[in-house]
């Protein structure tokens, strides 16, 4: 080979590697830590991470892992560094600063450190009986079979209601995980189930694609008496179901902490809300996302997730600044 071809070879090999080492110096990359694989949060990871990458031409990727749950995402605070976002209900944060609940014994100063960024689709119940009037109210659970699940929230929940209501007594509570209740129903083992997730659920769309089903729908007493936030599923979510369906939910946010630069949390948080249309078009649980949700964000925002608020003229709270 001539010394002038090895030499523009040579050349050449070397601008490439350039280019790409400040192609990857360029790249922000972001943890992003949710929930385990093949859960509805884990799939909004997924999309999330997605509509990052679309949003900012590459230049921000965000890696997801596993998780065991929002307490573990939390407490992993006390050793994460640099761009770490993860989600968890609000109430968790507080729980955290206050050296509360799962953080009683374990307890850190960077707990003070965590940031809120943007709202998430909330965890709302679901109520799903065998039925075809669509809407029901809680009266009709009693002297049914009903498979609410065992150790979640939403089983957590679920139990705290019918006791609250004085239901506990009127219905047969089945032994089985939660993750059995669609079948369970449509071969006619049980009569209803509850499952806390986003709408639309997979698994509630599933269900009314296959049998006549129906959702309990709570009056306004009955949602102030829980202490729950009200959340409204709307008419024509699911099949069958042709009328709003009002009931609870319990807020998701994602946060971050003060190891994260201002400039990538402004990122993070303006290409989420330029996206969010995009991303509901794709999966409707995004459509339930308003700005009203903010105001759920317990702590304060971080500054960079601010700077943007406040340019699009958002009205935040002050105790979020």
């Amino acid at each position: 080979m001539p010394r002038f071809t090895r030499t523009l070879l040579a050349c050449t090999s070397a601008f490439l590697m350039g280019a790409m080492a400040l192609h990857a110096q360029a790249e922000t990359r972001v943890t992003y830590k949710s929930a385990s694989a093949g859960t509805a949060y884990y799939q909004m990871g997924v999309e999330l991470a997605e509509a990052i990458r679309r949003g900012t031409d590459g230049e921000v990727v965000v890696t997801l892992e596993e998780s065991q749950g929002s307490v573990q995402n939390v407490m992993e605070v006390m050793a994460r560094q640099g761009n770490y976002v993860f989600t968890t209900p609000p109430g968790l944060v507080e729980s955290a600063h206050e050296g509360k609940g799962p953080f009683a014994e374990r307890q850190s100063p960077r707990f003070e450190e965590i940031r809120g960024l943007f709202p998430i689709p909330a965890i709302t119940m679901h109520f799903v009986l065998a039925d075809e009037a669509g809407v029901v109210s809680l009266d009709a659970l009693e002297g049914k079979e009903i498979l609410i699940g065992q150790g979640t929230f939403g089983a957590r929940e679920a139990r705290r209601y019918l006791e609250l209501f004085e239901l506990i007594d009127k219905v047969e509570v089945a032994n089985a995980s939660i993750g059995s209740g669609p079948d369970a129903l449509k071969n006619g083992q049980i009569d209803a189930f509850v499952t806390a997730s986003s709408f639309p659920t997979p698994n509630v769309i599933e269900t009314a694609a296959s049998m006549p089903v129906s959702l309990v729908s709570l009056t306004d007493e009955q949602i102030s008496r829980t202490g729950a936030t009200h959340q409204t599923i709307p008419a024509d979510t699911y099949a069958g179901v042709d009328e709003k369906v009002e009931t609870t939910s319990l807020p998701v946010i994602a946060y971050t902490t003060t190891g994260m630069d201002e400039d990538t949390a402004y990122t993070l948080t303006r290409t989420f809300w330029e996206r969010r249309d995009a991303m509901t078009e794709e999966a409707a649980w995004w459509g339930s996302i308003t700005h009203d949700m903010i105001g759920n964000i317990a702590g304060t925002l971080h500054p960079g997730a601010l700077r943007y608020y406040d340019e699009v003229g958002i009205e935040i709270p002050d105790e979020l600044r």
